[in-house]
């Protein structure tokens, strides 16, 4: 009889193009995760031309949804330990796809808020089982690559939702926009139950699943024979004494000052993209700038994010997370800032558009490779608790965006929006700065 340590396997296996698929599968998700996210922020300026609402009645509604995902953040963790990475994040996805289609039926600020809310907890059980089930699925070396990957696609989803916004929104109104946002995600949960795998490392703690974990290996390219017994890699969890998917254990002493600083850099980082993600349209149109122009920097701003993460995780590769994180995280300080002192001028559209793209694509970096940090910090019997734990927590931030954006807006107009930025990624870096378990360069 022979025993396969799963996690040497796969750890230290080639990367291979059956993987690469599931990277891709795994990715899908997210990128209509990032599209029904970003659908709202969108379709607001239409909204308050029709409800004849200002802004600030809209910030409860734009509140509720990242409090949702706060709380399905922390589920959606705790169940992929439990249930699996990959029945997890589908219902995710169905969940937030059936509430999508709903919210094109509401009728009241109160039922639009519910359904975002319910939405939003679909939503937030998602993305840290992606960034587990990706962060599983690969060798080592190229995990911080993987997970970036699969991550970067909220803000690629965001991209599409802009870019469908400004052609669904003309013609057939916002709740059209909402009925295509959501049946499109309903369509590939439905077709990812059939073809997309559970994480190897969870089907290798569950005996009567070692079936599938065969297969799944062959197909990978390793030669498992069918008598084969699969134990986890020492050190990767259990084995290593760690306490099974607990709020506890992400706290234990040697993690303490790691999962600190994580809720940190997940808290202020995420304040700060949806500072952008939700407001960007709005404050556009307040400050004098056609609709079209709105949707078109929200767009920028999220494109440019997938460009920045794509770069910061072959950087991680190259020099490891604290150098790159820190320095990305310095960086959009600096930009925020830059565009704080910059007027807003109609006329210069298109400097003002590679401005966002330019900012989104440094904030965005830092918020993805996130999470492969989070993954890389926690071992596997954990992963998926204490990177929900971590974006969880992080939520909360994002709840509060609505208001620091808001605020921001009133008591200092697009200078004190953009100095928002600068504020909350000057915390980020302090936060990244406290975690110990950084990736370290693959050479």
């Amino acid at each position: 009889m022979t025993t396969v340590d799963v996690g040497a396997v796969i750890d230290e296996g080639r990367w291979t193009s059956y993987q690469k698929l599931l990277i891709a599968g795994t990715a899908l998700t997210i990128i209509l995760d990032g599209v029904d996210n970003q659908l709202l922020p969108n379709a607001l300026p239409t909204l308050m031309r029709e409800w004849s609402l200002p802004r600030g009645a809209f910030q409860n509604v734009l509140a509720v949804g990242p409090f949702g995902m706060m709380i399905g953040g922390a589920l959606g963790g705790m169940l992929g330990d439990r249930i699996g990475r990959r029945t997890a994040l589908l219902l995710s996805v169905l969940a937030f796809a059936v509430l999508t289609l709903a919210i094109a039926m509401a009728n009241s600020m109160f039922m639009l808020g519910l359904l975002r809310f319910l939405a939003g907890v679909g939503l937030g059980g998602a993305m840290p089982n992606a960034a587990a089930l990706a962060s599983e699925y690969v060798p080592r070396r190229q995990r911080p690559f993987a997970v970036t990957l699969t991550i970067v696609c909220i803000p690629l989803g965001g991209t599409l939702a802009a870019l469908l916004a400004g052609r669904v929104l003309p013609v057939y109104g916002w709740r059209g926009l909402f009925l295509i946002g959501g049946l499109i995600p309903v369509v590939l949960a439905l077709v990812l139950f059939r073809v997309l795998p559970e994480s190897p490392r969870f089907l290798a703690s569950r005996r009567e699943r070692w079936g599938e974990l065969r297969v799944m290996l062959r197909r990978i390219g390793h030669a498992v024979p069918d008598d084969a017994t699969f134990v986890e890699a020492p050190g990767a969890g259990a084995a290593s004494g760690q306490p099974k998917a607990s709020m506890a254990s992400i706290f234990a002493p040697a993690l303490r000052l790691d999962t600190i600083g994580l809720f940190g850099a997940f808290f202020f980082c995420l304040m700060a993209n949806y500072i952008g993600f939700l407001l960007i349209p709005a404050m556009l149109t307040g400050a004098g700038f056609p609709p079209v122009v709105g949707t078109n920097a929200n767009a920028a701003f999220n494109f440019g994010g997938v460009a920045g993460a794509l770069f910061g995780a072959l950087m991680i590769q190259q020099l490891g997370s604290r150098a790159t994180m820190l320095g990305m995280s310095a960086l959009a300080i600096v930009s925020a800032l830059v565009m704080a002192l910059t007027p807003l001028e109609v006329d210069e559209t298109t400097r003002l558009i590679a401005m966002f793209a330019v900012t989104g694509g440094l904030l965005n970096a830092v918020q993805t490779t996130m999470y492969a940090l989070a993954a890389h910090v926690y071992p596997t019997d954990i992963r998926g608790t204490g990177v929900g734990a971590a974006v969880g927590f992080g939520r909360i931030g994002n709840v509060l965006a609505a208001y620091a954006g808001n605020f921001a807006l009133d008591r200092g107009g697009p200078a004190g929006y953009f100095s928002s930025w600068a504020v909350t990624m000057s915390l980020v870096l302090g936060s990244l700065a406290l975690v110990r378990r950084h990736i370290p360069p693959s050479r």
